[in-house]
C-alpha cells in the first residue's frame, strides 16, 4: 500500500553553508568528530529502536566524508538493516538522488519523513506516522509537540511546541512524488494548505548543541526523565550524563515561562494567519 522513507542529510557540501551560528567553519575534522558523536549518541539509537520496522532510513553523506567515518558508517550499516547510507557529490545532488532511489518502489503511496542528523525520535515515531495514513493523495503531517534538550554549556530538558518543525512528514500518491525534502527549509511548509496538525503526541526531540546553525533552547515545563527515557532510546552514557547533570526546572523558571509564552503566542498567531489564508499556496 505504501513505502515509508525516513530521510536525513548529513555532511553534504553546499556553497551557502560554510559556518555554524558562531561563524565557526563546518565540515572540518572537529565538525565531523562532534557531529558523528551526536549522530551515534542520539540519532542512530533512537531510529534503531523503532517498534515499527516497516521503513527505510536513507542517510545522505558526501563523497568527501573522511575514511575513518566511512568505516564507522559501515559498522552502523551492519547493526541496522534498514539504515541505508548513500554517498553523493554535494547538496546539489540531494533531491535528484532521493528521487532516483525511490523510483524503483511501486506501492501506490510514498511516505517521506525528515530527520536531522543531530536530533532523535521516539521509538513510536514511525508507528505514529503510519497510523495517520489514510490513502491521502497529498498530505503533510505536522506533529507539533515534542521535547528539546540543551547539551551545552549546561544540560536542560523541556517540552517544545513548534509548527512546521524538522520532523515533518509527507504522504503522497506515488506519481512523480516530490518528497518531504522538496522544501529544504521545513518552516516553509507553512505555505501548504494540505497539512494535518497533530497535537499532544510527543514523538521527537530536538538537540541544542554548540554547532547548531540557528537553533536555541526554547524548552519549557517539567519533564519526567523516567517517562522520557521509556520513549526515547539514546546512548546509555548520554542518559547517565543527562540524569546526573540536568538543571532542575526550579533553577530556570523565568526562562521556562518566557519560552512557553512565546511558543504559544507563535502557535496561535500562525493559526490565525492560516485562517486568513496568508502565505498559503499549493505546492504539490
Amino acid at each position: 500500500m505504501f513505502n515509508h522513507f525516513l530521510i536525513t542529510r548529513f555532511n553534504l557540501r553546499a556553497m551557502e553553508w560554510n559556518t555554524d551560528k558562531k561563524n565557526k567553519a563546518v565540515l572540518t575534522d572537529e565538525w565531523h568528530k562532534n557531529r558523528f558523536q551526536l549522530f551515534t549518541d542520539f540519532c542512530f539509537p533512537s531510529v534503531a529502536s523503532q517498534t515499527n520496522k516497516y521503513f527505510k532510513w536513507l542517510v545522505f553523506f558526501d563523497i568527501s566524508t573522511p575514511e575513518e567515518y566511512k568505516k564507522l558508517i559501515a559498522t552502523l550499516e551492519i547493526k541496522m538493516s534498514n539504515f541505508i547510507p548513500l554517498f553523493i557529490d554535494g547538496m546539489s545532488n540531494f533531491l535528484p538522488s532521493i528521487r532516483s532511489y525511490i523510483e524503483d518502489y511501486t506501492e501506490d503511496y510514498i511516505i517521506t519523513s525528515r530527520l536531522d542528523n543531530d536530533d532523535c525520535i521516539s521509538k513510536y515515531y514511525i508507528d505514529e506516522v503510519q497510523k495517520k495514513f489514510n490513502n491521502q493523495d497529498f498530505m503533510a503531517l505536522d506533529f507539533i509537540n515534542g521535547y528539546t534538550i540543551q547539551t551545552q554549556p549546561t544540560i536542560k530538558i523541556g517540552k517544545k511546541l513548534q509548527q512546521h518543525n524538522p520532523f515533518i512528514t509527507l504522504i503522497e500518491k506515488n506519481h512523480n512524488p516530490i518528497t518531504i525534502w522538496h522544501i529544504i527549509r521545513h518552516a516553509h511548509w507553512k505555505r501548504e494548505k494540505n497539512i494535518l496538525q497533530i497535537r499532544n503526541t510527543r514523538i521527537w526531540t530536538s538537540i541544542i548543541h554548540q554547532e547548531n546553525k540557528v537553533n536555541e533552547f526554547t524548552g519549557y515545563g517539567k519533564v519526567n526523565l523516567n517517562d522520557f527515557f521509556e520513549n526515547f532510546e539514546i546512548l546509555t552514557t548520554q542518559k547517565n550524563l543527562i540524569n546526573n547533570n540536568v538543571i532542575p526546572l526550579s533553577k530556570w523558571i523565568p526562562q521556562s515561562f518566557i519560552n512557553a509564552f512565546l511558543s504559544y503566542w507563535k502557535y496561535y498567531f500562525k493559526n490565525f494567519k492560516k485562517k486568513l489564508g496568508i502565505y498559503y499556496t499549493k505546492m504539490s
